[in-house]
């Protein structure tokens, strides 16, 4: 029998293996720092990371956080061998409790155009596409 899932907060000392994990799920870009954006979420009240364990292993991960109206999800993933084990699903529900909790009354999720496997993930989870063009700026001189 497999071991129980168990959502909680991500330890600061486990952001080695929450930053593997995000590389092993290809999620890491070369003009975002994962260390820098695990840190800054770790550090204030509006943010955090939930991870998932099995077995005390970490196998998943979701970076939340909001600015009192709107939520973010970042840094979902789950370890290629648990997915479509309910591990994402079990995350996400984890995130918006965490936005409910704070009285967040709405959760937005940014995905890559070309990342159709991620897109599915979210609409079988209730996400719909909006209209809505994302625009944005370095400000990091990047």
């Amino acid at each position: 029998m497999e071991e129980q899932i168990a959502i909680g907060g991500l330890a600061e000392s486990e952001i080695p293996q929450a930053i593997a994990l995000w590389q092993a799920c290809n999620l890491t870009r070369p003009w975002n720092d994962p260390h820098a954006d695990a840190a800054f979420a770790l550090g204030g009240p509006g943010s955090t990371i939930l991870a998932a364990r099995q077995g005390g292993t970490l196998v998943g991960t979701a970076m939340v956080g909001h600015d009192g109206h709107r939520g973010a999800v970042y840094y979902v993933g789950v370890m290629p061998e648990v997915q479509e084990a309910g591990v994402g699903v079990l995350l996400m529900a984890a995130a918006e409790q965490w936005l409910k909790d704070r009285g967040v009354p709405k959760l937005n999720v940014m995905v890559r155009a070309d990342n159709l496997g991620a897109r599915g993930f979210y609409e079988r989870v209730g996400y719909e596409p909006s209209e809505v063009i994302v625009l944005s700026k370095r400000l990091d001189g990047r």
